[in-house]
């Protein structure tokens, strides 16, 4: 580190560069000028290289010693720090607008209200990095950054890295402006056995399971996808309460309810973090057992496999049967490869949701 910096057409001396001066004009040896200091000759050579920062105890033999007052010396660092500060700051900028070119402004515009800035772009990293609350876009470079990352996170990309822990990020800081009762949970699984009795209820469902998981400490946010994060949904602990999101990235019917009961399960088993697509390992299969056992019973799903009807009316008939949306059970029996997902004739039992962030 240099005893002196240029920045900018601005040069700012550290203590140290009129140390040296002083101790040339004295005659002495740095040894000797350490002596008459009352410190180490290491302590003032380090001072004098600038790789040190001048403290308050120097500053104060300094002025005793040569007649100065102390404000002198400790301005001299001020100014100083205050241009490194401002150089590593530019330095930074140009990291986090290579992150910026990672985001759609047109995102963060549409869905919550950021000023348009067109081909502003220093201005908009600042609305953006207000609107997330962070120092520096870089920090959603960083893997675990918002929350647990699972198995999956080893073969993300660097954009999907990011995108996945602004969606966390969006999550967390609106969950952090609802105020909620302590997670309780035997009230949430009755909140949870709630929920499922509205999966025949498409225009009014998000309200009122946000409303009833919210009465159990858990805050249910549901995000416009950030296209590109591969992320399905996350859970984190914050203070007493727990969030819970999904995006809207596949709301056919039977995705969004598998998707929450996945992350509910999440909850249950007290594990929380981000969900990927094609994540696997112990944590997301359960989530997965959860799932599918609570939107359909095993029992009553084996029975009604074996009996290898799987016409339209038949679905509907025994989705009504366990008081479920049918476009649930079609989406398990595709995905079990009963029924395919070009089968033409389900059409109308198929049902994709618009759902739209409450900010």
């Amino acid at each position: 580190m240099s005893n002196y910096i240029n920045y900018n057409d601005t040069i700012a001396f550290h203590p140290g560069y009129y140390i040296k001066e002083i101790v040339e004009e004295s005659g002495l040896t740095q040894e000797d000028f350490a002596k008459r200091l009352d410190t180490t000759p290491k302590n003032l050579s380090l001072l004098i290289r600038g790789e040190q920062s001048l403290s308050i105890d120097i500053a104060m033999k300094l002025s005793r010693m040569l007649g100065t007052s102390v404000n002198y010396w400790l301005n001299l660092q001020n100014a100083y720090d205050a241009l490194v500060a401002e150089f590593k700051s530019e330095e930074e900028l140009v990291e986090e607008r290579k992150v910026f070119e990672i985001f759609d402004y047109k995102y963060f515009r549409d869905n919550f209200r950021l000023p348009e800035l067109r081909g502003k772009k220093d201005e908009q990293i600042k609305a953006l990095r207000e609107f997330l609350k962070v120092a520096t876009l870089t920090v959603f470079t960083k893997r675990d950054m918002a929350v647990s990352f699972r198995s999956a996170s080893a073969e993300l990309s660097k954009s999907a890295t990011v995108k996945a822990n602004t969606m966390v990020q969006i999550a967390t800081n609106k969950a952090l402006s609802i105020e909620a009762p302590k997670y309780n949970k035997k009230r949430f699984e009755l909140a949870v056995q709630y929920a499922l009795t509205l999966t025949k209820n498409h225009n009014d469902f998000y309200t009122l399971i946000q409303k009833a998981f919210e009465e159990a400490g858990v805050i249910f946010v549901i995000l416009p996808n950030i296209s590109g994060s591969q992320i399905n949904g996350a859970t984190k602990k914050i203070g007493d309460n727990i969030m819970l999101m999904v995006n809207d990235r596949r709301l056919n019917s039977d995705s969004f309810w598998f998707t929450l009961f996945h992350e509910i399960g999440h909850i249950i088993n007290g594990d929380y973090g981000i969900s990927f697509e094609k994540e696997s390992g112990k944590q997301e299969q359960a989530a997965d057992v959860y799932a599918e056992d609570r939107l359909i019973p095993r029992e009553k799903y084996n029975e009604f496999v074996a009996r290898k009807r799987f016409k339209l009316d038949d679905i509907i008939d025994f989705a009504a049967s366990i008081d479920r949306d049918p476009g649930i059970v079609l989406g398990r029996l595709q995905n079990d490869g009963f029924v395919g997902f070009d089968d033409w004739t389900m059409k109308p039992i198929k049902h994709k949701y618009k759902v739209m962030p409450l900010f």
